[in-house]
């Protein structure tokens, strides 16, 4: 049968037209490619769907203009301007040329294309000289911009800075809040989350944020400004009384900051405030913790130890650096994540994926030719790259470190986690002994890592009573209802939600709780939850809990983009605003994108991966808990390390101790490669690879 992959999918999908049925196809393989190929049909189907209801929001008026009738026709009509035979002959696209002085063109050069592309040229020159990113043009508030604009015609004036940043502002962040208030009837029917943090702006001052987590997402309500102020325990205490009087008392249901003992201080004091409240400390921030402390190790630390010196020998030369582009072709082997955890997990990831080309080239001719590798440096990172102990050990950290990845993607991810957070740590307990092949020496290490740093954070007693509700969980096994310390964890949190209301926590415990053991889970919140109101509203409102800060993390980064070195001179209530619309908006459109392919784990740059480039990049820094500020910041202000610098002498004699200290300036071997070859390159997909284990191709390896 000849034809292209069109005729294929017809033939397997007995597509009828065209080529004959396949008559050894199984309907699941006709159902598959039935669908691939009407993918593109439906794919233009949507996009055009897309296009019209944003032509539809638009909405101008028709303004009959005084005299031009003919200028301005078609212009207000929903359907556009269609064009008709006599516009091949209009004026040119060209604001440099007056609107009235019409020309008659040449019909080769007047065509409908030709005139959209010069408006888009236009559109190009100003993109290129602001610095506008090019994803910008899929954005749909552009879209609707250009369609309000072509319905306007010409002689538009833009807004003034003064009307942008005052009366139009003002308006956008009024617009936002009629956008948000489908979360603010959420919060009232099933429960919020507060959650604060604190951030140094790049002007040193010290600003703490407001989110609020929902069923329907994170919202951003205001920041304050804290430079004058000590973040102690009683000051943050008083900042979430305000965040809590703002959202309402029996709307809040928990509160979530990082484990920083000032927050663990405030804690204290709002239980004596606010008994119903809980106080939960931030699950990413305390898997992070966890991973480090198994990355601590015997049995990995050595494995990502020899990983990092080898990154970063690599990435200290631009000729080994070129060199292992052009063997990756052009794919780099560290990737930077959201942490430095996130960092570590996706480099070794990235790491076990390239080592055939990795070993290709410490094989190669210009590898041994290069001057960098003949050094100690050098010659260690060749022994890692051929080393099968290495490998076989990245291996091993990918494997234990995965369940802790996909632990570590439910608490960053936007959604409720704390419904499933504490059942899912379980199977992660599982999934590391599995990844330990059963090895009771070794599990043992890693969980009592985990057991040290997760110790009342992970699995505290609304963790364990989320755990219970769960139909998930507590269905398929029964025994959690008779497991003590479930139960007892139940009966705290009832106590605690249902503080000094003795009629809602009888009706609970001795009602309620024994018609929830004797149902099934299909039916249960959805039907029979109705005939147990006071469980039903107690389990709506803590499954619909996050367990994690990170919408405040990511809210940083908002205020990151706002406050950027040019635009450093926005005062606080401006910039709040801004920050008020960005955030909240990309809120509300990420919650109308059914799937979304970019990964959490995934960061924007190489902050949080510095010490795989970079030899010494950072290390960890302690927390002034009067200041909230790293001593690093501390020192600089203070100038203490400047003091102690070496002066000219002593650095000169020390760069001269300095071993095997050679200039990238000199000139390289013979052995080279011409990295201006016409190859193809591909690059690194967006989201997280698939782990896989050490292939076995070892041939000449070095033990």
């Amino acid at each position: 049968m000849g034809g292209g992959v069109t005729r294929m999918k017809q033939h397997i999908a007995g597509i009828k037209g065209q080529v004959s049925s396949c008559m050894m196809s199984t309907p699941d393989q006709q159902k598959r490619c039935r669908e691939a190929y009407e993918a593109p049909q439906v794919r233009k189907r949507q996009k055009h769907q897309k296009e019209e209801e944003n032509r539809a929001v638009v909405t101008i008026d028709l303004v009959e203009a005084e005299g031009n009738d003919e200028e301005f026709a078609g212009i207000g009509n929903s359907e556009g301007h269609k064009s008709g035979p006599l516009d091949k002959f209009v004026k040119p696209i060209d604001p440099s040329i007056p609107v009235k002085k019409f020309q008659q063109q040449n019909i080769s050069d007047a065509i409908d294309k030709d005139r959209s592309y010069k408006v888009g040229q236009y559109l190009a020159r100003w993109i290129y000289k602001k610095n506008v990113p090019f994803n910008a043009i899929n954005d749909d508030d552009f879209k609707q911009f250009c369609e309000a604009l072509g319905r306007y015609g010409p002689k538009w004036k833009p807004p003034s800075q003064h009307l942008l940043r005052e009366k139009m502002l003002l308006q956008e962040v009024e617009r936002t809040r009629e956008l948000m208030k489908p979360h603010e009837i959420e919060r009232v029917a099933t429960g919020c989350s507060i959650m604060t943090d604190a951030w140094t702006d790049k002007k040193r001052r010290s600003i703490m944020n407001l989110c609020v987590h929902c069923k329907l997402g994170t919202s951003f309500l205001e920041s304050k400004e804290a430079s004058a102020d000590a973040h102690t325990s009683e000051y943050i205490f008083n900042y979430v009384l305000e965040s809590i009087d703002k959202i309402g008392i029996n709307n809040g249901v928990q509160i979530v900051t990082d484990n920083a003992s000032n927050n663990m201080g405030a804690k204290s004091m709002l239980k004596e405030k606010f008994p119903q409240i809980f106080w939960t400390s931030c699950a990413t921030h305390t898997l992070n913790l966890i991973v480090e402390a198994i990355g601590k190790l015997k049995q990995f630390a050595p494995i990502i130890i020899k990983a990092k010196e080898m990154t970063i020998f690599i990435y200290a030369h631009h000729k080994t650096l070129s060199l292992m582009r052009f063997y990756t072709r052009k794919r780099y082997i560290v990737r930077p994540g959201v942490t430095r955890f996130a960092s570590a997990f996706l480099t070794l990831q990235s790491l076990i994926a390239k080592k055939k080309e990795l070993r290709a080239m410490a094989c190669s001719d210009a590898w041994e030719g290069c001057k960098h590798t003949r050094t100690k440096k050098g010659k260690s990172a060749h022994a890692t790259i051929m080393s099968r102990a290495f490998w076989n050990g990245v291996s091993l950290c990918i494997k234990v470190f995965e369940p802790l990845v996909k632990l570590l993607r439910l608490a960053d991810s936007d959604g409720p986690s704390k419904v499933t957070m504490y059942g899912e740590l379980l199977s992660t307990k599982k999934a590391i002994m599995a990844a330990v092949e059963n090895s009771e020496k070794d599990y043992l290490m890693i969980i009592q890592a985990m057991d040290m740093k997760m110790k009342g954070r992970l699995d505290s007693p609304l963790h364990i009573a989320a755990f219970m509700l769960n139909p998930k969980y507590s269905y398929a096994d029964s025994t959690i209802f008779s497991d003590v310390e479930v139960v007892a964890a139940f009966m705290e949190v009832m106590e605690q939600f249902y503080h000094d209301d003795d009629e809602k926590q009888n009706i609970v415990l001795n009602i309620d709780f024994t018609r929830f053991k004797n149902k099934k889970a299909s039916d249960w919140w959805s039907t029979y939850g109705l005939q147990t109101p006071a469980l039903q509203n107690m389990a709506i409102k803590i499954l619909n809990l996050t367990t994690s800060s990170s919408g405040c993390e990511r809210n940083w980064s908002i205020f990151e983009m706002v406050d950027a070195k040019r635009r450093n001179r926005l005062d606080i209530v401006r910039r709040d605003n801004l920050v008020y619309i960005q955030f909240n908006v990309r809120c509300i459109d990420k919650r109308m994108k059914l799937s979304s392919a970019t990964d959490v784990l995934l960061g924007e740059d190489a902050l949080r991966a510095q010490d795989w480039i970079v030899e010494g990049a950072y290390v960890d820094e302690e927390i002034d808990p009067v200041t909230g500020l790293s001593y690093s910041i501390i020192d600089e202000a203070m100038g203490a390390t400047e003091a102690m610098e070496l002066r000219r002498s002593a650095r000169v004699r020390e760069l001269h101790e300095v071993e095997e200290f050679v200039s990238d300036d000199d000139n390289e071997s013979d052995h080279e490669i011409d990295l201006d070859d016409d190859i193809e390159y591909e690059f690194d997909d967006d989201g997280v690879m698939a782990t896989k284990d050490a292939e076995d191709e070892d041939d000449g390896a070095q033990p």
